[in-house]
């Protein structure tokens, strides 16, 4: 149950984001619902492609389909207030990787797959929906600029099974795990710290 509460959040928050950006792009109504849709199922659906999870998992249950439009809808109506706050779409991305790196964990280790596996797993599933959602809206995609994100997902990763090996309590290891994602995410915005670029720009 805990687990589902967490991906159901996650889905929210990835909704919520994805709107932000196609309103930023004043798409019209079906634009801005696809972007939702596609921001928050990109990463599960990669996830169970790569699992072997057929169908996959918002096609067979529609809990994840009226929370996406429930999701876009009170977006849409409350974006005055939601855009309100400047950072607002940082803060639902950061969200949302948190939540959907501990649930590709989770689903990888349901998988038997090995835990350096599993950290990827979580990561693409926190990444890919963000890809798809910034690629369709003509944007350099953010895991691929110098902003640490992806390595904040991997970090996460790596505290969920150092806790395992400590903590008995799953749920205990989600929340923790969730937010060193989120935490690390905001830090390094916050603090403008980034990895080094391999490209020099020559005179």
């Amino acid at each position: 149950m805990f687990f589902q509460v967490i991906d159901i959040l996650g889905t929210i928050a990835f909704a919520i984001s994805g709107v932000l950006v196609a309103l930023d792009k004043r798409m019209d109504a079906f634009g801005v619902l696809i972007i939702a849709f596609v921001t928050a199922v990109g990463g599960g659906t990669l996830r169970d492609v790569m699992v072997g999870v057929e169908p996959v998992s918002w096609m067979t249950n529609m809990t994840y389909v009226y929370v996406i439009i429930a999701s876009a809808v009170g977006a849409v109506l409350l974006r005055n207030k939601i855009q309100y706050l400047r950072k607002s779409l940082f803060l639902f991305d950061t969200i949302g990787i948190g939540l959907y790196t501990v649930v590709g964990i989770e689903t990888g280790i349901v998988a038997g797959l090995h835990p350096i596996i599993c950290i990827a797993l979580g990561t693409m599933t926190a990444c890919f929906g963000g890809v798809l959602r910034d690629l369709l809206c003509n944007e350099i995609p953010v895991i691929f600029r110098k902003e640490i994100y992806a390595t904040a997902c991997i970090l996460g990763g790596f505290t969920y099974f150092l806790l395992r090996e400590f903590v008995a309590d799953t749920n205990f290891i989600f929340v923790i795990a969730g937010l060193v994602v989120i935490v690390v995410r905001l830090l390094v915005v916050k603090f403008k710290i980034s990895l080094p670029s391999l490209y020099k720009i020559k005179d």
